[in-house]
């Protein structure tokens, strides 16, 4: 019976140490991208209780780890400068090795509908010139990650997804301004760029911020929030729990988003709700204030809806740079399609972003990210001069005749108005107003931007009223 029992002992042992492994989420596979010159987390979980062993090849250090009770663990590695392949083993009762790892700069791309269309487009939607630029996909040093879509009541630990090489393939189910962004950073900077891109078409920002957060920012105005609904993706919290919370803690350069459309319904909070997604996203990476770079909608007419709803939008999305350190708005008033609410041409929104990137965050040289950025106002009987700044070569509307500037008088009605330019000032006059005290420029759901900085970059939208 003794003999028995022995051989059964060691049978259940052989078992159990069979099925005991280390496991890791997602994220950290081959072919991924680690963020350069960094102390990188990694982590994962374990069913066995031995020591972890992590060794990375590019300094060849051995790092010992000791899972939790829970089976939980991580750790940090020391990244070099950009370069690779690299490899990383992780051993304990198995062993994993993680091969074809580059060291680079790492973004995320986050948002609804428009940055979620793919380079394919969508169904009976193109993307500008999809073909020709697929056909220059192809790049080692450009990876992708598409998270895909999950909802969850509660925080997740791990995403589905697996990290991809840049190919016509890949690139054509990746989000077309993520793709196209991440492609002119590794062109510009020459170095391995990785893109994590976790987008749900139609979700609101609530969706993308923990519940709670939301439900105390909000209060009683919980209860009337248009932008959101029962639908999963339209949950305060739950993209966050299930797209965001399981990537916090890979190192990441910053993020990009194009998000809005359906916050139009609650304009009134979006500000505010930009702040305290972007706090808590940067508190959860606990890696600094990290970039943080959006688009501002762009034009289409929204029809019956009223009239100020988008436009107060976009005045909340460009509101934010004043507020928000180290973000930045891509303008994109000049790309919008009149029945479209996805425009197709994403290149122009992916350039605008990789300036931004490019300009603020890696410091080149010779590259614009601004355009002209209203600054005031002066009123002369009936010819208000409007000032702008960021403008070291001044404006321009390529010899076009600007018709984007409305004035109004003491009555509060908006009448066209005729615009020139003049060194760093538009003079407005409008023959419908004879004692004007308030100026707009596109301030509309559909309009064509005009106005530009030399460089070519356009002005926002703007107000100098509050009604």
């Amino acid at each position: 019976m003794r003999i028995q029992n022995g051989i059964l002992f060691i049978l259940f042992s052989l078992v159990f140490s069979a099925q005991a492994e280390v496991r890791l989420p997602a994220l950290f596979a081959d072919k991924m991208v680690l963020q350069q010159k960094s102390q990188v987390k990694i982590w994962g979980f374990s069913t066995g209780k031995k020591v972890i062993s992590i060794k990375s090849s590019w300094d060849n250090k051995t790092y010992l780890i000791k899972p939790s009770t829970h089976g939980d663990w991580q750790t940090f590695l020391s990244t070099p400068i950009a370069g690779g392949p690299y490899a990383i083993t992780i051993s304990q009762e198995n062993k994993i090795v993680l091969s074809n790892i580059l060291i680079g700069e790492v973004w995320i791309c986050s948002g609804q509908s428009n940055m979620d269309m793919p380079m394919k487009g969508y169904g009976g939607l193109p993307i500008t010139n999809s073909l020709d630029i697929l056909m220059d996909a192809p790049n080692p040093n450009l990876r992708l990650f598409h998270v895909e879509k999950a909802f969850s009541a509660t925080p997740q630990q791990d995403v589905k997804g697996h990290w991809e090489q840049a190919d016509a393939s890949s690139a054509s189910n990746f989000s077309a301004v993520g793709y196209q962004f991440a492609s002119f950073l590794q062109k510009h900077l020459g170095i391995p760029i990785g893109i994590i891109q976790t987008t749900w078409g139609g979700s609101p920002i609530e969706a993308w911020i923990d519940r709670t957060l939301v439900e105390h920012t909000l209060g009683d105005r919980l209860t009337s929030d248009r932008a959101i609904s029962k639908a999963n993706h339209q949950t305060p919290g739950n993209l966050y729990n299930a797209m965001v919370k399981p990537l916090v803690g890979y190192n990441i350069a910053g993020v990009i988003w194009y998000q809005g459309e359906q916050n139009r319904h609650n304009n009134q909070d979006y500000l505010v709700l930009q702040m305290k997604m972007v706090n808590l996203w940067r508190n959860e990476w606990n890696i600094g204030a990290w970039p943080f770079f959006s688009v501002q909608l762009a034009p289409m007419d929204y029809g019956k809806e009223p009239a100020l709803s988008v436009p107060l939008l976009r005045e909340a999305q460009i509101k934010l740079t004043d507020t928000l350190e180290n973000s930045g708005v891509a303008v994109a008033i000049d790309a919008g399609e009149l029945h479209n609410i996805h425009p197709a041409n994403k290149t122009i929104v992916a350039k605008r972003l990789a300036y931004l990137a490019l300009a603020k965050t890696y410091q080149k040289k010779g590259i614009a990210y601004t355009g002209p950025k209203y600054q005031a106002m002066q009123i002369n009987q009936d010819t208000v001069t409007v000032k702008f700044s960021g403008i070291p070569l001044g404006m321009t509307s390529y010899g076009k005749k600007i018709t984007q500037f409305e004035l109004a008088g003491s009555d509060h009605v908006f009448h066209p108005a005729t615009a020139r330019i003049k060194d760093d000032k538009v003079i407005v006059v409008s023959t419908e107003v004879k004692n004007p005290i308030a100026v707009r420029y596109a301030f509309k759901d559909w309009c064509v931007g005009e106005l530009y900085s030399v460089e070519g970059l356009p002005a926002s939208p703007f107000r100098t009223d509050n009604w």
